[in-house]
């Protein structure tokens, strides 16, 4: 196959299961699902310009078992949240192979995608690495004023401190730069970020 008719052949794979994701992201019962899916992806692309079709597609999915009621997994299931986010991570990427695979991904490429969304909630390899990071950047950025008028303050800071410390330590000053309307929310972030770097 000519390179054309591969960048053609990719390009229509990319767009049927990127189409398939947004279409279940958008029936999530977690409101800000939809746009965290697409913060990442920006992230993602702004920390590496030109990421490639597989971290395109883990980063619009990572999250994507939140979106289908009779797969997610359950917090209350488990008694340790790092398990808890592990198990999340290894459904979202059982989900997103079934996508890609009916979108007609050659198996390499289900694996490298499964592989990466696996571990974005902890890295350990590059693409991995990246994704956690916009991850967590974009968690901050778009998620946690809505986890915010669900959950206690205990909570939030629980939370804060959690995803601060899984973001690369270079990137941790983008925190500093995000801006909220609850002041009560502005001073816990400020408070998070000075006792933690």
């Amino acid at each position: 196959m000519g390179h054309g008719k591969e960048a053609r052949a990719i390009s229509q794979l990319l767009e049927c299961v990127k189409e398939r994701i947004l279409e279940t992201v958008k029936r999530s019962q977690v409101p800000e699902d939809a746009e965290h899916a697409h913060n990442t992806l920006k992230w993602v692309r702004t920390l590496r310009p030109n990421p490639g079709p597989l971290l395109e597609i883990g980063a619009l999915g990572h999250d994507i078992e939140r979106a289908v009621p009779e797969k997610k997994v359950r917090k209350e299931d488990f008694s340790d949240y790092n398990a808890f986010k592990s198990a999340h991570a290894a459904n979202s990427a059982r989900i997103l192979a079934k996508l890609m695979e009916e979108c007609g991904w050659d198996t390499r490429s289900i694996q490298i995608v499964s592989r990466i969304v696996t571990r974005h909630e902890t890295g350990g390899d590059e693409d991995s690495d990246l994704l956690r990071d916009a991850d967590a950047i974009s968690f901050f950025e778009v998620n946690l004023p809505y986890y915010f008028k669900r959950h206690d303050l205990q909570e939030v800071e629980r939370r804060c401190i959690w995803g601060y410390l899984r973001l690369s330590p270079g990137l941790r000053h983008l925190v500093k730069g995000f801006k909220y309307e609850d002041k009560t929310l502005q001073s816990l972030v400020a408070r998070v970020v000075k006792e933690h770097s």
